[in-house]
């Protein structure tokens, strides 16, 4: 059993809060009783940590893992909701640790782009990947992330192999990145509004 100290200063830490995105670097916080050696030091099996900024514990275990960790990708404006939800879907994987599910979701997330942007339902998951391109809606240089995602789901879906936090997050940057360009940079630039002098020409 693990025995909690009342709220008191402890080591200032620098991290993301996962639940108002904020950097912070709050002082105060409680940790056990308990410790481990590490080389000569005797170092606290966890530390919670209260975010400065919105008050919501963190915890940090001895291995300094930070729990719940943070989302690095950024929330994206101007999406539809059916596709929003894949994105955030993915998002919590990554936040999870199930990052065979983020990266499954991130390529499903692709298909559904494509079928959305007008792609026939049905196909095979790269002739997406083809249509995405074609039409103009992978930017320049894109396309190497996109044969990723491909090779990451494949590996996902039919080999025994350990999807790594770093696979998982590299799709969701992509993601963010699509979605940004197809979606929020577009609805940012307004069409100029007409006026009176214009209708009549």
């Amino acid at each position: 059993m693990i025995t909690w100290q009342n709220i008191a200063q402890i080591p200032t830490r620098g991290y993301v809060c996962a639940y108002c995105n904020y950097r912070v670097e709050p002082a105060s916080g409680w940790r056990t009783q308990e410790t481990k050696s590490v080389g000569n030091q005797a170092v606290a099996l966890g530390h919670i940590h209260a975010c400065s900024q919105c008050g919501k514990p963190t915890f940090f275990d001895s291995d300094d893992k930070q729990h719940p960790s943070p989302s690095y990708e950024k929330i994206v404006g101007s999406v539809p909701d059916d596709v929003l939800a894949l994105y955030n879907e993915a998002r919590a994987s990554v936040r999870a640790k199930a990052f065979t599910s983020a990266v499954l979701t991130s390529r499903k997330l692709l298909m559904h782009l494509a079928v959305v942007k007008g792609a026939e339902p049905g196909r095979a998951f790269f002739a997406y990947v083809e249509y995405l391109a074609d039409k103009g809606y992978v930017p320049p240089g894109g396309m190497a992330w996109v044969d990723r995602i491909r090779e990451k789901g494949i590996e996902a879906n039919h080999e025994i192999k350990i999807i790594l936090d770093s696979d998982a997050r590299e799709l969701i940057v992509f993601s963010e990145m699509l979605l940004k360009f197809i979606y929020e940079f577009p609805s940012r630039v307004q069409p100029p509004q007409k006026t009176q002098s214009n209708e009549k020409n």
